[in-house]
């Protein structure tokens, strides 16, 4: 089997493709990746030892996907991921990439009848929705209440039943129209896709930064003893996330690549759900115990554009009907980044310190 990984030098494409690799040696990886993010070239010398090709190309350049050759299954993972892209700069980038650009991966699917494994998002959903939806505050962080007025929202976190009426950021929106592009490529061509709306995803080669990847950025300075901030909300330190351990997202997307007929006209949200989940102040806590390391942490009342107090997924409908839930803890995927970055100080110091 012949797998294209776009944006294959990420943080989750460059773990899809090592992780592949050593479960299937006989199947032929290929990493795409424009290098764009700063990082993503150290993963080029794990390539190189796991026999994993490398292709340095653009997916908003047509030509440079097309030379790829034939391929039996493209995994989609080349969005620029960060929540705050366009919203205070020109948004051209990230509808390029994230949209036209993934057209370009669906016409290549189509031209050598290969499967599509699409990463999409939670921030399709609408932000004032979640926002204004019941909340409850405790010691160490704020909860979604039991009583909700909209469907798809409840204490065990959003559903695939919310509402998507309403602005979402502009990389939310590139995602959903994706989605969309992508349900019409499956009616009318035969598209063999599955979609998943994945939550923040956490662990080992993630390049933290504040507006995307801030479990390792909590870790990366806890480690090495600079100073964060509280930011929104009061600046207390209590709005929540679901941590998914990259991990776990393998092994879906294995079970996607195997078993694509499961997901075929189906869209799952997918996260490290309510038991997985840490407010700001908790992942504060975990990084102090793993360390043994009190960092100075500033607080910022004013709330940032479209962040959220509390996100956290129901993985429900996923679990129901595939029985596939997340294995790993938050303080495991904590524990994981703090050993890597133990294991590779002197290559990551100059980008995550």
């Amino acid at each position: 089997m012949k797998i294209l990984v776009t944006g294959g030098a990420g943080f989750v494409g460059s773990t899809l493709c090592l992780r592949l690799k050593e479960k299937y040696p006989a199947y032929s990886i290929i990493a795409f990746d424009n290098l764009k993010r700063r990082g993503s070239e150290i993963n080029l010398a794990d390539f190189q030892k796991s026999g994993i090709a490398f292709i340095h190309g653009d997916i908003r350049n047509n030509e440079d996907i097309l030379a790829v050759g034939d391929f039996d299954v493209l995994i989609e993972a080349s969005a620029e991921p960060s929540v705050t892209a366009g919203l205070d700069s020109d948004p051209t980038y990230v509808i390029n990439n994230n949209l036209y650009g993934s057209i370009n991966c669906f016409n290549a699917c189509l031209k050598y009848n290969a499967k599509l494994i699409f990463l999409s998002t939670s921030r399709v959903y609408p932000i004032k929705t979640i926002e204004q939806a019941q909340f409850t505050e405790a010691e160490t962080r704020f909860a979604f209440a039991e009583n909700q007025t909209a469907k798809g929202i409840s204490k065990s976190g959003i559903s695939e039943d919310l509402n998507l009426d309403g602005a979402r950021s502009f990389y939310g929106t590139t995602k959903l129209s994706s989605e969309m592009f992508i349900q019409e490529y499956a009616e009318f061509y035969g598209l063999k896709a599955a979609i998943t709306r994945f939550g923040v995803i956490a662990g080992p080669r993630q390049m933290g930064k504040t507006d995307q990847g801030v479990v390792t950025l909590w870790m990366a300075k806890h480690y090495w003893n600079q100073s964060l901030k509280y930011i929104g909300y009061g600046g207390t330190g209590k709005q929540v996330r679901d941590i998914l351990h990259v991990d776990d997202l393998v092994d879906l997307v294995d079970l996607q690549i195997h078993e694509i007929e499961k997901f075929d006209g189906k869209i799952y949200n997918v996260g490290g759900g309510l038991e997985n989940s840490a407010s700001l102040l908790e992942m504060t806590a975990i990084c102090e115990k793993i360390t043994g390391n009190k960092i100075s942490i500033g607080s910022e009342t004013e709330t940032r554009p479209a962040d959220l107090r509390v996100y956290v997924t129901d993985n429900s409908r996923i679990e129901n009907e595939i029985g596939w839930k997340p294995k790993k803890s938050v303080e495991q995927v904590f524990i994981d980044i703090f050993n890597w970055i133990k294991e590779n100080e002197t290559l990551l110091e100059k980008i995550l310190k």
